[in-house]
């Protein structure tokens, strides 16, 4: 089974899979917070979700309140302020867990991809972005430091996209 098979709501809790939420194009996946210190990733996050969206590529917030309680808040919380804050228009989904034995199903997919330096595993903390093509094959991850307009990302998604 592909991770696109995989359900996953909507933040709004409308149920879905991942494949839905994609709509079947390549993406780029973020488990997102919205108290953290890296959480003006989400301006460059909606900047390559806008300048690529045309050309088929998605960015897919995933949020999750699993490091320091960083994502505390409550569906309409999380819609209000990624839309007021960041003008966030890419899709969301509801609040998962991305590590542990309650990480969802996706992420359990998502954490054997190994990142640049060949080290899979556990996602270490907000903001890790795994890029999936349209069939749902990981392609990359990118640890949380790596910013979404690193050319690493950059060239990874145009390289996708074509």
């Amino acid at each position: 089974m592909s991770i696109l098979d995989m359900s996953i709501a909507r933040l709004d809790g409308t149920p879905a899979t991942l494949g839905e939420i994609t709509g079947g194009k390549p993406a780029l996946l973020v488990n997102v917070a919205s108290k953290c210190g890296l959480t003006p990733q989400y301006t460059a996050l909606e900047q390559l979700h806008e300048e690529y969206a045309d050309r088929g590529f998605t960015v897919v917030g995933l949020p999750c309140n699993q490091f320091m309680g960083q994502e505390p808040g409550t569906a309409e919380e999380i819609a209000e302020f990624c839309s007021a804050s960041y003008g966030v228009s890419f899709p969301m989904t509801e609040k998962i867990e991305v590590n542990g034995d309650d990480a969802h199903e996706i992420y359990a997919e998502l954490v054997a991809t190994p990142d640049q330096d060949g080290e899979a595993g556990d996602v270490q903390w907000n903001f890790e972005k795994f890029l999936i093509a349209g069939d749902g094959t990981v392609i990359s991850r990118f640890r949380p430091a790596v910013t979404p307009d690193d050319p690493q990302i950059v060239d990874a998604v145009k390289t996708l996209v074509g």
